[in-house]
């Protein structure tokens, strides 16, 4: 395997100038890579005043450290800049196999900045980078978009693109992997970052592999790694992500009906089960990945086969809406999909614009005629295409709840449900009340992916955190759980600079093997503990560079909602997360002042001192 320096490619479309610079390994031991290097990049960079849709703000793709080599799920690539959606940062991991690609042209990340004159999009191999006319592609989606370029470049070829959503500035729109499997950079809006720099796609194609230092030890390791990650996520297999529909309605996970409900009959009609009894093709998985949750699913529409909505969307457009239909919800979700849109934030936007109508606030002229009441699965397809084209009621919808509810008044920001801007995944924190403080100390706002700790608070053991089968936490307290938190805080930092899935965590894949991985690619010698303290070094940047934007602990908060109001059924009830305990008891840990800022002895600890 061919030894390449670590480099990455500067990009200046204004200029439509390319030039590549060398990065010192000294930066990878200190930030590693993915968001971890880009966070440093990014922070270096910052101008507060400046608006993310300006063409000076930096566009970053950056793929993990371990991205492209054999380290099982190792595929992950991190996109990275100042959130349109949330005006802080933002990083949107996304697998497939477009981040192992871009390694395999020889490097690490793409810094873009500027704004071309006219539509281009990138074409990146180890021998060539060009800035190309994509005249021929702008106001395509991305799965025409991706056949398009296939057909001239060749089927091997790795896309990242834009649908019509990101073309139009749509706050949020997500940037497409691997169309038509589709992994998305869904939240935070940075397709509307790609749009804004007339970017339609990058391609990637390469034939170089990343140098592993000790390889036969390495592939001796995986064989029994791979098997064992097979063993503990075999439902994941099986039946995706969906398959724990059922599962969380019934621990009081599930929201429903925009977070007002706690029980849900629909549930049993939407579930992954079902998906795979009755539209199920086959199973695919990202680059490296041992467990394979995609699916592909049949329709009755062209192009008859597309990719299987996960939990996230199923959730969103189904429970969430009290839509039970679940012909509607696939048909969204690859709308969605083909246009470069959130169905996190596009659910939550939908179930607040029912729930505004049900109240008066709001009414059928006001989206021309379409009814929004609950359940309507075709007023939710409807508003799909409005909003990637930005155009009638869709304008409102792809701001985003917050910009909405500031709109409307009405005391609507009560059922507004984000945290910073960002809306908030489909986990309940009156479920697992760790999720509570995630959710509002999440870098990029309203999350489950900074922190996952409802993994654990469901039971799941992680020896290696303190986290064994006979001392698990209770999901309905506040005991513990800023220590839980920070913990995989610093964990899950981790892993986005390195590139693995955080399904890895179902597969109680612990930081001693995590590292152990690390050093026999690297040929370093670091500790389970000095992995960790680079994560949480990771955390307070992140944190600081939100600083730096006026983040403080005002903003450390969850809807009004989900503190006030118990589910009044099911094994979450009467639940209500203690937010404020929990968060002094998080900043003296993290070593942060009384308003949520890192104090310049925490920050010096972790070899921060310049920031």
């Amino acid at each position: 395997m061919s030894d390449i320096p670590r480099r990455i490619i500067n990009v200046d479309l204004t200029k439509n100038t390319i030039s590549i610079q060398k990065l010192d390994e000294n930066i990878f031991k200190n930030y590693l890579g993915g968001s971890g290097l880009a966070a440093k990049l990014l922070y270096d960079k910052l101008q507060p005043n400046l608006s993310p849709l300006h063409p000076d703000n930096p566009l970053l793709f950056f793929s993990g450290l371990l991205t492209g080599t054999p380290v099982p799920t190792a595929s992950k690539l991190s996109v990275c800049a100042k959130s349109p959606l949330t005006g802080i940062w933002n990083e949107s991991t996304v697998g497939g196999k477009w981040g192992a690609e871009l390694k395999f042209c020889g490097y690490e990340g793409i810094i873009v900045i500027g704004k071309a004159e006219k539509p281009v999009y990138l074409y990146i191999t180890p021998e060539e980078i060009k800035i190309k006319d994509a005249k021929e592609i702008w106001g395509q989606d991305t799965y025409n978009t991706s056949q398009n370029l296939k057909e001239n470049h060749g089927s091997e070829i790795k896309i990242a693109s834009i649908g019509q959503a990101g073309e139009n500035l749509v706050n949020i729109s997500s940037i497409v992997i691997d169309a038509f499997h589709y992994r998305l950079a869904g939240r935070g809006g940075l397709g509307a970052v790609m749009g804004s720099k007339n970017l339609k796609a990058i391609v990637v194609e390469g034939n170089l592999k990343p140098t592993i230092k000790n390889a036969l030890t390495l592939k001796e390791i995986l064989k029994a790694d791979r098997q064992n990650i097979r063993h503990y996520t075999e439902g994941l297999h099986q039946l995706g992500t969906a398959g724990s529909v059922e599962a969380r309605e019934y621990t009081g996970d599930l929201p429903i009906k925009n977070f007002a409900w706690s029980r849900w009959q629909g549930a049993s009609k939407v579930t992954g089960e079902v998906i795979v009894d009755t539209l199920f093709k086959k199973h695919y998985a990202c680059f490296a990945c041992p467990i394979a949750c995609g699916k592909e699913v049949k329709i009755k529409i062209p192009p008859f086969v597309v990719h299987g909505p996960e939990y996230e969307t199923v959730a969103a457009l189904g429970s969430l809406c009290l839509n039970d239909n679940l012909d509607s919800i696939v048909e969204a979700n690859d709308l969605c999909n083909r246009y470069g849109i959130d169905t996190i934030s596009f659910g939550i936007s939908i179930a607040f614009v029912m729930e505004a109508c049900e109240k008066g606030f709001l009414n059928q002229k006001d989206f021309e005629g379409i009814n929004l009441e609950w359940g309507n699965s075709q007023a939710i397809i409807n508003l799909v295409h409005q909003v990637a084209k930005n155009e009638g009621p869709g304008k409102l919808l792809g701001q985003g709840v917050r910009l909405f509810s500031k709109k409307i008044g009405k005391n609507s920001e009560e059922f507004a449900i984000h945290v910073k801007g960002l809306e908030l995944p489909l986990h309940d924190p009156r479920a697992y009340t760790g999720m509570a403080l995630s959710y509002a100390t999440a870098n990029r706002g309203g999350c489950h992916l900074e922190s996952l700790s409802y993994a654990i608070e469901s039971g799941i053991p992680l020896e290696d955190l303190g986290y064994g089968e006979d001392n698990m936490l209770d999901p309905h307290t506040s005991v513990g759980k800023a220590e839980l938190v920070i913990k995989l805080q610093n964990y899950m930092n981790v892993f986005n600079a390195l590139g693995l899935c955080k399904f890895l965590l179902f597969g109680r894949i612990g930081p001693t093997k995590v590292t152990e991985w690390l050093n026999h690619v690297t040929g370093w010698n670091l500790t389970p503990a000095e992995l960790l303290t680079i994560g949480e070094r990771l955390h307070n940047l992140k944190r600081m560079y939100n600083v730096r934007l006026g983040i403080n602990r005002k903003d450390d908060i969850l809807p009004p909602r989900l503190l006030h109001l118990a589910r009044n059924d099911g094994m979450a009830a009467g639940v209500l997360p203690e937010l404020e305990k929990m968060l002094e008891e998080y900043y003296c840990l993290r070593g942060w002042n009384e308003n949520g800022v890192p104090t310049e002895e925490k920050l010096k600890e972790l070899g921060l001192k310049d920031i």
